[in-house]
């Protein structure tokens, strides 16, 4: 066995605790909402199209539609709103993982929009988009010509 093998070895545990110790610190924070901004993947969206419009799906659950902003501009759409969590006075918190607070999430989109004609609804704290591709966006047959 090598000396430097034989080192790696030796220091083997400690390595292990180290790297350990380093997981619980990055960590440590996570359980605590009020530290932490809301993620870049909030709110969670699903995104498809159809050839003639977009659609977009946005999850948010114990909002109102006066809660969300809904922005679209050229091929981005941004959501934007405030997520507000009543505070219990008297409680004693034992965990706490929903967030509170103002988020923004912009897409951007392989289409230009048709911003006149979109269109949204909300049910059931489920904003649903239908986003109009405009004329430019969309494909064109071009006839081939022989020479």
């Amino acid at each position: 066995m090598s000396t430097e093998t034989r080192m790696t070895y030796q220091w083997s545990p400690w390595l292990r605790l180290q790297a350990d110790m380093n997981r619980l610190f990055e960590t440590f924070f996570d359980d605590l909402p009020g530290q932490r901004a809301y993620a870049e993947t909030y709110p969670a969206l699903n995104v498809w199209d159809d050839g003639e419009n977009g659609y977009l799906e946005a999850e948010l659950p114990g909002l109102s539609a006066k809660d969300v902003e809904l922005l679209v501009r050229g091929n981005q759409v941004s959501i934007q709103g405030e997520r507000r969590i009543p505070e219990e006075k008297a409680a004693t918190w034992h965990r706490r993982e929903r967030a509170q607070g103002r988020f923004t999430r912009t897409l951007t989109l392989p289409w230009e929009v048709n911003a006149d004609k979109v269109e949204a609804k909300w049910a059931d704290g489920v904003l649903m988009v239908q986003l109009p591709k405009s004329e430019a966006s969309k494909p064109r047959r071009v006839p081939v010509l022989t020479a």
